[in-house]
């Protein structure tokens, strides 16, 4: 809670146990936003019952939410490259995130931005994602970066082991932030709004 007392939100990527997201969000007692990664079970069972996510953390998915001047936006899962949950092939995400387009627009229109913040389990294709099969990461993601510019993407999924090498990347206007094991990003003050 020292060491991380500046925080005003808390964005995860997915791959994290719920019981883990609960004691990082009732430490900060900030909000917190989560989407699904691949290894997320269906239903996690702890000392006080089943939960399908972490209690009093809000899913993304599929989402567009407006706070503290900020405008989120979700997406759960990785490529599908097997028969666990929350794997989705290319053709399902193009159709999540076509669906989404109308309530983009909408930003656009009503706060001259679609998006700042794009938060995902995969990259986007060709932008920070692996060769291998189960680390591609969607061509529609790519899409919206190109598209809708957000500021940032930040994703999990793709592993970074030494983490004194990590550097976010710059895809066109949008910051890329892998966000394995965690990260802190600071966003002009906290506030993106005008």
């Amino acid at each position: 809670k020292q060491l991380f007392s500046d925080v005003d939100m808390i964005v995860s990527c997915g791959d994290l146990p719920y019981y883990y997201l609960e004691f990082i969000l009732d430490s900060l007692n900030v909000p917190m936003y989560f989407v699904h990664g691949n290894h997320d079970p269906v239903v996690e069972i702890g000392e006080h019952g089943e939960r399908k996510a972490p209690w009093g953390a809000e899913n993304l998915h599929r989402k567009v939410v407006y706070t503290k001047g900020v405008i989120l936006a979700g997406f759960e899962g990785s490529i599908r490259y097997s028969k666990a949950h929350y794997q989705f092939t290319q053709r399902q995400v193009w159709m999540q995130v076509l669906l989404m387009v109308p309530r983009l627009l909408w930003n656009w229109f009503r706060h001259g931005r679609a998006i700042d913040i794009l938060v995902t389990h995969s990259p986007a294709y060709d932008v920070t994602d692996k060769d291998d099969h189960a680390h591609i990461g969607f061509q529609a993601y790519r899409w919206l970066l190109r598209t809708f510019k957000p500021r940032y993407h930040f994703h999990g999924h793709v592993h970074i082991y030494e983490h004194q090498s990590f550097s976010p990347e710059q895809y066109l206007d949008t910051t890329v932030v892998n966000a394995c094991p965690y990260r802190i990003v600071e966003i002009d003050g906290g506030v993106l709004d005008e």
